[in-house]
């Protein structure tokens, strides 16, 4: 292995799919070069998906489509987290009201509980997954159920989706439909992301000692890294973007950037910084008068990318000093991100 790229820091690297490696039917711009360059160099790759909707085996048959050489070893997804969560909460054969896919209630029964359809089998749990099909009265019968003492879970909290015609509403979406019917405060047991188990289970099943998470999101990708004590790269081709990145409580800022997963066959950024100046590669960021400015960036991502990273340390810590600094002019300056 190139020690000096940022993978040989890392035995192991983990990836969100859902903007990462895919957009829908189509693959994320050098997903397929950068796996197999990993795999070149030795480093397992594992992909961990959120969306409960489909099967491991779906999700591998898929990324296969892709380009990418995929076994069902190398998936794991909510569904399986959450199942196992259930398996140790509940007792054996216990009924479980599904509010979500076929696939969702396959993982159930394979963990040894009983899936249901409907609050009126007396289950003992409710779980939500993502389904693209779901109705109103799945959703209000999940309601009832939880109001009449059913334990209620969820496999993960995403407000949206990203796909190849843009965002769409995720579980989020769901769960916060069923919040509204509950007691103030009441809320879901989780195993996916930014929750520990999902991601847990997949260093499990891997075998890893020191993974990395690459992931798109902040609220679940990276802060689900954070929560698992794992380093994480964040990458642009999905969901959230510099607005996002600039405003990250500590919990939810990456431990690297990048453009795209192939990042991790790349140098690793690292930063100088000195009082208000902070230099990446040729890239210097400077705070002047409370707003960040940026100076020996070029039109290329790679560039942009340095002087984003140098620019987001200031920011950053000027947030925990409790000072602050407008990243605005940054955000107008890198034109090749978004």
């Amino acid at each position: 292995m190139t020690r000096d790229m940022l993978c040989g820091r890392y035995d192991a690297a983990l990836f969100d799919l859902d903007g990462v490696i895919y957009l829908g039917p189509r693959s994320v711009e050098g997903a397929p070069e950068g796996v197999e360059g990993l795999r070149a160099e030795g480093v397992t790759v594992g992909f961990v998906t959120n969306n409960a909707a489909r099967t491991p085996q779906t999700v591998a048959d898929h990324l296969t489509r892709l380009g990418i050489d995929c076994g069902l070893a190398d998936v794991v997804t909510s569904a399986q987290a959450s199942a196992r969560m259930l398996a140790e909460a509940l007792p054996p054969a216990a009924k479980v009201l599904i509010c979500g896919t076929p696939a969702l209630a396959a993982e159930i029964e394979a963990v040894g509980l009983t899936p249901v359809w409907s609050s009126q089998d007396g289950p003992v749990a409710v779980i939500q997954g993502y389904d693209p099909e779901m109705t109103w009265p799945r959703v209000t019968d999940a309601a009832h159920a939880v109001q009449g003492g059913a334990r209620w879970y969820a496999t993960n909290p995403d407000m949206t989706r990203p796909t190849d015609l843009g965002l769409e509403p995720g579980l989020g979406t769901q769960i916060a439909t069923l919040r509204v019917c509950l007691e103030p405060g009441a809320e879901p047991e989780m195993a996916g992301k930014p929750f520990p188990p999902l991601l847990r289970e997949t260093v499990r099943r891997l075998s890893a000692e020191h993974p990395i998470f690459v992931g798109d999101r902040l609220d679940t990708d990276i802060e689900g890294a954070f929560n698992a004590g794992m380093d994480s790269l964040f990458v642009f081709t999905g969901a959230h973007g510099m607005r996002d990145l600039f405003a990250a409580d500590p919990s939810w800022r990456p431990t690297h950037v990048g453009y795209d997963i192939r990042a991790l066959l790349k140098p690793a950024r690292t930063v100088e910084i000195s009082d208000d100046t902070a230099r990446c590669g040729a890239a210097v960021a400077r705070i002047d008068d409370a707003r960040v400015q940026i100076s020996g960036h070029g039109t290329e991502r790679e560039s942009q990318l340095d002087a984003l990273w140098a620019a987001l340390q200031l920011v950053w810590r000027a947030a925990d000093r409790g000072s602050g600094a407008d990243p605005g002019p940054v955000i107008e300056a890198l034109d090749q991100l978004h």
